[in-house]
């Protein structure tokens, strides 16, 4: 319900600031989200291992809820870019909560499959929310479709009554569950799967972006078509790839997922036909679906009980991160010129090559012996 709430607006969101004369920020639509989003993960990672998994999902519930009704209110660019601001807080929150709770409630040698499943529900929501907000859009209006968006974000509120709450020893929130430290942002024992987190992800910031106007320029009517087609692919592949990674381990699944997402960027890029777009949107999918349930049950690997929450919130820094910068840098090099969309995506796939590359060598370093002195 949450990831339908937030995912159906993407697809009609680049076309919306246009209309307001704002083609040229089109970037700022993903980048002002996750930059909130990264934000707040030092927050959400404090208070989850503090207060408690239940109320920082509420919180991320909650702002979905109230940003929908406000879309229609803010209708020129700044009061628009603003909002996309404050939205973001709501994936700052509520995914940090969410993964945590999963790690509380399963066994260390299925962790792998339980964020496949996670990963798997989350992903049902990316690609039912794109291809129905455009229909809704299309159908009904804009407005209909901001206000479909609260619905489903309520809804997830209230599954959450009827949650149980996890975190063991609990604090009363006070001014001090607030005061962040350099941990709080970086947790060092997850360096390594956070640096390949950030890295994957400018692929998605890039995809998030450009698809839309992609979309347009290969006469695709629906504009969330790609991310069906993507998240669709991602949840065939995603509980498979987390079992594969609970008996092969983490690293040489997260090799194969680096290697899928470089095909899928260069397939993507140089898409001239619907059919080869679509294809490049199966890749992409197959590529997240094997990176993200592992990466996460890899991160939770390397913490303990006690900083689960802000082991956790670093990664998903990595993943905003990522996905910002990536939405940042792929509409200043696209600068809504379609001649440029197969440089883009090259260079998106240089990100998914590094990634790949760093993966080898932990592999490889992994795997020599230690020498007894």
């Amino acid at each position: 319900m949450f990831s339908s709430s937030f995912n159906m607006l993407i697809p009609e969101l680049p076309g919306y600031l246009s209309a307001m004369g704002g083609a040229d920020y089109k970037g700022y639509i993903i980048g002002l989200f996750t930059l909130t989003a990264g934000l707040s993960r030092p927050f959400s990672g404090r208070l989850t291992d503090r207060i408690g998994r239940v109320p920082v999902m509420a919180v991320g519930s909650i702002v979905c809820f109230v940003c929908g009704f406000l879309y229609p209110v803010f209708t020129t660019i700044l009061p628009f870019l603003l909002l996309r601001l404050v939205h973001g807080f709501s994936t700052g929150f509520k995914p940090t909560g969410t993964s945590a709770y999963v790690a509380d409630i399963v066994p260390a040698n299925r962790r792998g499959e339980a964020m496949g499943i996670h990963g798997m529900c989350m992903g049902l929501g990316s690609a039912f929310g794109p291809a129905v907000g455009s229909m809704i859009s299309l159908t009904f209006s804009l407005n209909v479709l901001f206000y479909t968006s609260s619905l489903f974000a309520l809804l997830s509120i209230v599954i959450l009554l009827n949650m149980k709450e996890t975190l063991k020893v609990k604090e009363p929130l006070s001014l001090k569950a607030f005061q962040i430290t350099w941990r709080d942002i970086f947790e060092p024992d997850v360096f390594n799967p956070a640096l390949i987190t950030f890295l994957v992800y400018f692929g998605f910031g890039a995809v998030a972006t450009l698809t839309p106007d992609f979309s347009g320029y290969l006469g695709l009517e629906n504009r969330g078509l790609y991310f069906m087609v993507f998240t669709l692919f991602s949840i065939l592949i995603r509980l498979a790839a987390g079992k594969i990674s609970d008996k092969r381990g983490r690293i040489p699944v997260t090799i194969a997922g680096c290697f899928v997402l470089i095909l899928a960027m260069v397939i993507t890029g140089y898409a001239n036909s619907v059919t080869m777009f679509l294809t490049g949107a199966a890749f992409f999918g197959v590529a997240m679906g094997i990176l993200s349930p592992v990466l996460s049950a890899w991160t939770v690997d390397l913490s303990g009980e006690n900083n689960r929450g802000r082991a956790l919130a670093t990664m998903f820094i990595s993943l905003e991160a990522g996905i910002g910068l990536g939405a940042f840098l792929s509409a200043a090099l696209f600068v809504n010129q379609k001649e440029n969309l197969p440089f883009v995506f090259l260079c998106m796939a240089g990100f998914a090559g590094i990634a790949l590359i760093y993966s080898v060598f932990l592999h490889q370093y992994k795997k020599r012996p230690t020498r007894v002195i």
